[in-house]
């Protein structure tokens, strides 16, 4: 278990390892985080800060030698580079959860071989393959890059009835391997944040009910619309998840609800995760601080939820609402701190909330 004034590795100084920094320094840890971008948000609220590409040795070297423990931000850091650590270094989550998340393949096989349903999907590594897939989807389905892909990017819509779009996704599959999801019936989208500790303590957050423009996050409403049925396999879901990666750390898990209530794993996260952002406002202890927790060796925290809420995203534009955002009552803004507003670029977000109500 780390000490306070312990210092704790982060690699990407983006928004997500800034509000990690911020939850590690009001538990009294000094935080060192690794990013390749000179004005990175997060090096406002870390203690040290190395400027580098996240697979450069020496600097990782270095922030392992700095550091009690490195844990990370977002899932496209190679894993080869931790790998390369050779003071024993504990990295969370560990690298088998980092490499299954950063392969779609990998992740849905990894799901199912759980006996964890996911929508229908195929293994796309020629133009070939894909007509072929598409024969067994009635023609229809979203083709996804294997790596790399995030908020919408790396993928594309494909109808057969719609040829400019098969040309698309051919193109995208000779580029690089892809997979071909088919579409599936579902009333909404949700999501479960989830922590294990390096004890094997799992504590779960209120389930979240997601909203989606264009590829982004738009907003997360807590509590979700759905049975107890449903609360409970994601909750199952998630305990069986952690547990089979020997996780440490949180972990964000997306799911569509079909109409009967089931659930089919959409993707995992080994990090911190937008759709968690509600419980820095309507939570005593917030997604980043049970993640630090976590990472630390510390106790996780009671996940009790005060206040029903709704997270929203300020996308690019979306800056021009703050003056209003800052009228509103009962809500919470933090802003990332950005230096450049682009279209299609997370700047901020704000979470207003109301009375519990169950």
């Amino acid at each position: 278990m780390l000490q306070v004034g312990d210092k704790i590795g982060i690699v990407g100084g983006g928004q997500l390892g800034r509000m990690l920094a911020i939850a590690a320094g009001r538990l009294g840890f000094k935080t060192v985080i690794l990013d390749p971008q000179p004005n990175a948000p997060a090096f406002e609220f870390s203690d040290q800060h190395i400027i580098a590409a996240y697979d450069d040795a020496k600097a990782l070297a270095k922030l392992a030698s700095l550091t009690k423990v490195i844990t990370y931000e977002f899932e496209n850091v190679p894993v080869e580079a931790f790998g390369s650590l050779t003071n024993g270094i504990e990295v969370h989550p560990n690298t088998k959860a980092l490499a299954t998340s950063q392969d779609r393949v990998a992740e849905k096989t990894f799901f199912n071989e759980l006996g964890i349903k996911t929508a229908p999907w195929f293994d796309i590594n020629s133009p070939q393959a894909l007509d072929e897939a598409l024969e067994q989807t009635n023609g229809k389905g979203i083709l996804k890059t294997r790596r790399f892909g995030y908020d919408g990017k790396g993928q594309c819509r494909v109808d057969t009835s719609k040829p400019e779009t098969v040309q698309e996704a051919k193109k995208l599959s000779q580029e690089t391997p892809c997979i071909l999801e088919g579409f599936i019936d579902f009333t909404r989208e949700v999501s479960i944040i989830a922590a294990r500790s390096s004890q094997g303590a799992i504590e779960t957050f209120d389930i979240a009910e997601n909203v989606h423009r264009d590829g982004i996050l738009h907003t997360s409403t807590v509590p979700a619309n759905i049975n107890q049925k449903t609360q409970e396999q994601a909750i199952s879901i998630a305990h069986k998840t952690l547990n089979e990666l020997n996780y440490v750390g949180v972990m964000g898990i997306e799911f569509f609800v079909n109409p009967e209530g089931d659930l089919l794993v959409n993707e995992f996260a080994p990090r911190v995760h937008n759709s968690g952002h509600w419980t820095e406002a309507a939570c005593i202890v917030s997604q980043f601080e049970q993640h630090i927790r976590a990472v630390t060796g510390s106790p996780l925290a009671n996940t009790v939820r005060h206040s029903d809420c709704i997270m929203e995203n300020l996308i690019g534009d979306d800056m021009d609402k703050v003056p209003e955002i800052l009228s509103f009552s009962h809500t919470m803004l933090h802003l990332y701190g950005k230096a450049e507003t682009r279209q299609g670029r997370k700047m901020g977000h704000f979470t207003k909330i109301t009375p519990k109500t169950s």
